[in-house]
């Protein structure tokens, strides 16, 4: 059992990982290629269906859309995203963050890397964390629609349940890794003046603004002078790319004055998502008159999550502390 908050929750049941590597574990060793394919299909399970050991660790594990996904592309697991829940420890903050891990939007290889370790993270600050598993492309088939739609639906969820979980329904944060940078600068954006939307649903009645967003080496725009070529492709999957269509999609074009605050990372050294990304983002924020913090760093690179290496990387190691400041000084907690 977790507890916390006045809420007890039964530990979901954890997804398990079927594939393991070597005799005993259903890939025998006797034909020649089989370990190095094991390992392969390993990491592609890892990667493209979600099977992240870390996961089972959530206090709860509940699908996005328990009444069915909207043009779901079929009925796999991949068709189906889910929210994991990590409860605070110690004392709660009232604060809550949706994360959204990295993987070019075409895979979940950010989800315990990323995903996890920033969960748990939060948790030890009091801070109830729910990573939210999306939909993808290059597994999924799925594109910018499916993407956003998701990343909102965690946010109005996690806000219809706030007397439940015992937060502050306007202190709801997101925190996006890369491609989930993107997703998270998205609602930043595309959120900023939402109140719900009219219908029967009661989620989709809740507003998916967010408090804050803290984007660490996000992909940010589509022009090609820096765009990620992968996430871009994932995004644009099956739909014809217009001018129109590449301006939405390209955050730094969507800032206004009331887009919400913004904490950003990135390091000069990153060979995946130029940190170019990060530095036209903020410089429309601070246009816009935006609250915003840029942590541009010449040491660590892509992919490293919390950074928690300070011999290899002792400025980008910096950024969770410094988050936290900012934090506190945006009055998250």
């Amino acid at each position: 059992m977790s507890s916390g908050q006045g809420v007890t929750w039964r530990a979901s049941t954890p997804a398990r990982c079927v594939v393991g590597i070597g005799s005993n574990h259903g890939l025998p060793l006797a034909y020649p290629f089989s370990r190095t394919f094991a390992f392969f299909l390993l990491a592609t399970l890892v990667a493209g269906f979600g099977c992240h050991p870390g996961l089972s660790r959530a206090d709860r594990v509940d699908l996005l859309w328990p009444d069915g996904t909207p043009n779901a592309r079929g009925n796999r697991s991949l068709d189906k995203p889910r929210l994991y829940y990590f409860l605070p420890k110690g004392q709660p903050t009232g604060a809550a963050a949706v994360i959204a891990s990295g993987g070019s939007y075409g895979h979940h290889g950010g989800l315990s890397g990323e995903g996890v370790k920033t969960a748990e993270w939060l948790a030890s600050q009091g801070v109830l964390a729910v990573i939210v598993r999306y939909r993808v492309g290059e597994y999924g088939g799925y594109n910018h629609e499916a993407f956003i739609a998701d990343g909102k639906r965690a946010v109005r969820t996690v806000r219809a349940q706030a007397n439940e979980l015992g937060i502050d329904p306007e202190r709801i944060g997101m925190f996006g890794y890369s491609a989930g940078g993107h997703l998270a600068s998205s609602l930043a954006t595309g959120c900023a003046n939402d109140s719900g939307q009219v219908g029967e649903d009661p989620i989709a009645r809740v507003s998916c603004r967010i408090a804050y967003a803290v984007l660490v080496y996000p992909v940010i725009t589509l022009d090609d002078t820096y765009a990620h070529q992968r996430s871009k492709r994932n995004l644009l999957r099956n739909v014809e790319p217009t001018p129109e269509l590449l301006q939405t999609l390209s955050t730094e074009t969507q800032v206004t004055p009331t887009t919400s605050p913004v904490f950003l990372v990135h390091s000069t050294k990153d060979r995946k998502v130029d940190a170019g990304n990060s530095v036209v983002f903020y410089d429309a924020l601070v246009e816009h008159g935006v609250p915003a913090k840029l942590l541009l760093v010449d040491d660590g690179g892509h992919g490293v999550g919390l950074a928690q290496n300070p011999k290899k990387m002792p400025k980008m190691s910096q950024w969770p502390q410094q988050c936290i400041e900012w934090l506190h000084q945006q009055k998250v907690f």
